[in-house]
């Protein structure tokens, strides 16, 4: 029997979160439609009027906000045209109030139980299941991301945590503004629910942390003890898969990601790939990140490998 969460995935429903839109860009359900029955600082203030005064008043300021714009509700969930699922919180009288407006309009909502505090509790649990990882490693530019895509497009579950958490994971590897740490982890459950658990799911060997983003950390756990195919790609071909996927990035960028790693790297070297950049020589600016890079990965697996050695 389909639960409310297992619809949460399917493209026919329209998701709708009622949170105020600060709750919302903290974390929310996968595909949710922000709909908001208070503003920030509406929501503040009805706060605040319940701890102080009591759920009366603090009702009564909230009708006063929610009521001239109750048509405005009605018109962008009528717009979605798809069948509603409604949630805010923790499935109480936020959610609740606009599911009773919505069913008054003839729109038929359904109510995420508990919530999104219910939806991250399944969530939780849905990470935490025994899932089976097979790791795609290799040193940087090896090819690990052209590799997972191949494989996605043969079938296989493919998990993408650098695109879901927008970083290329390393210090070259921003791609705009990154989501929240929460949000990745939603996005991963409800990959994973659509899984089969007994298939393997293909996932890139990644640090902990993936730029700001942290890696929950029973996947990241599991990751170090997965099956793992490791990609022994000669350093020439790795030198230029990074000057093709770098090379449209701006020297400015170059220069602050060289930055970040200065100390690692060594002042000739950081000074000589600096001189590299400038030049618009990206093949010897890759040459000697690789420098670093390389001993870290070499690091790391032997970290693994000692770990996981009885």
């Amino acid at each position: 029997m389909t639960t409310v969460f297992d619809d949460l995935r399917d493209p026919q429903y329209a998701i709708i979160d009622v949170r105020s839109p600060a709750e919302y860009q903290q974390g929310h359900i996968p595909n949710a439609v922000n709909i908001p029955l208070f503003s920030n600082d509406e929501r503040a203030h009805v706060g605040t009027l319940y701890v102080q005064q009591g759920a009366t008043i603090a009702f009564d300021e909230g009708l006063r906000y929610v009521g001239p714009r109750m048509h405005e509700l009605v018109d962008q969930a009528r717009a979605l045209d798809r069948p509603l699922i409604v949630y805010c919180w923790r499935g109480g009288m936020r959610s609740s109030s606009v599911a009773w407006l919505y069913a008054a309009a003839g729109l038929q909502p359904r109510i995420v139980p508990r919530g999104y505090k219910g939806f991250k509790s399944w969530a939780r649990s849905v990470i935490a299941q025994p899932w089976k990882y097979h790791v795609i490693a290799g040193m940087t530019g090896a090819g690990k991301t052209d590799h997972l895509h191949a494989l996605a497009a043969r079938g296989e579950r493919v998990l993408d945590l650098e695109a879901l958490a927008n970083h290329k994971g390393s210090a070259f590897g921003a791609m705009g503004t990154q989501p929240t740490t929460e949000q990745v982890h939603n996005n991963i459950a409800l990959f994973l629910s659509s899984c089969d658990p007994s298939r393997e799911i293909y996932v890139e060997d990644e640090s902990r942390t993936i730029g700001t983003v942290h890696l929950p950390d029973v996947l990241f756990d599991a990751m170090q003890s997965a099956r793992m195919t490791t990609l022994d790609t000669p350093r020439e071909e790795r030198i230029a898969r990074l000057v093709r996927d770098y090379g449209e990035v701006s020297a400015e960028m170059l220069l602050s990601a060289f930055s970040r790693i200065e100390r690692k790297l060594g002042g000739d070297r950081y000074q000589r790939a600096c001189e590299a950049v400038a030049a618009g020589d990206l093949a010897t600016a890759a040459d000697l990140a690789l420098s670093y890079y390389d001993a870290t990965y070499t690091y790391c697996q032997t970290q693994r490998i000692n770990n996981n050695t009885p």
